[in-house]
């Protein structure tokens, strides 16, 4: 199997989820809108997984397990944060992904809402999430576990497995079909460009079909 990154300017979620499709696997990418926010518009690696909550009253250790998980991020890491969508507060901001790039870690997917969008986008760090909000995470949100199967709109994350987000959405591969999946993704890459070429010459979308099985 070719290295995450190289895979990253091979394939894409559409081809990923087409080629779980094929399998039986119909229920792995995330609904709902995530922004690029740091303006890089596609991430890949294996899940690092936090799971947050909502917290009401004054916690004495409110960021132990969160720095934990990032701390003991490996190198071409995703950090999942797993917050319910929750925009109590932006749970990932510029100090964490310093943080995190330092450990070469990949980037970030928060369902939830990040800060300091700017400093993160000067530093280059590969943030998706589905809001903002300029509150800090203290006395709001926290991490409650790390290294579980965390789910995201319905979609289960485990630990170590491949992510795989740009532009269409958000794609996750369980281990077990990992290799399967890529090389099935890559084979539709490819005869999706022949069934583009035939199409450009002239030919018909209905007979490139036919002739293809592609669309």
């Amino acid at each position: 199997m070719m290295n995450l990154e190289t895979l990253k300017n091979v394939i894409y979620t559409a081809v990923i989820s087409d080629a779980l499709d094929s399998l039986g696997y119909r229920n792995q990418a995330i609904a709902g809108h995530f922004n690029a926010y740091t303006g890089i518009t596609k991430l890949i690696g294996r899940a690092k997984t936090t799971l947050w909550t909502d917290v009401y009253s004054e916690d004495k250790k409110p960021y132990d397990l969160e720095l934990q998980a990032v701390d003991s991020c490996k190198a071409g890491d995703i950090l999942i944060c797993a917050a319910g969508g929750s925009m109590r507060s932006g749970i990932w901001g510029e100090l964490l992904s310093t943080a995190a790039q330092n450990s070469l870690c990949a980037g970030a997917i928060v369902h939830g809402a990040v800060r300091d969008i700017k400093k993160m986008a000067d530093i280059s760090f590969p943030v998706f999430a589905t809001g903002n909000c300029p509150y800090d995470s203290l006395h709001r949100q926290k991490v409650v576990d790390v290294d579980v199967p965390v789910e995201i709109n319905g979609v289960v994350i485990r630990p170590g497995e491949i992510v795989f987000a740009d532009e269409d959405g958000i794609v996750v591969i369980p281990a077990e079909v990992e290799s399967e999946v890529i090389k099935l993704a890559i084979e539709k890459v490819n005869a999706e460009n022949i069934t583009r070429d035939a199409i450009k010459g002239g030919m018909k979308a209905t007979d490139a079909y036919l002739k293809y099985g592609v669309l």
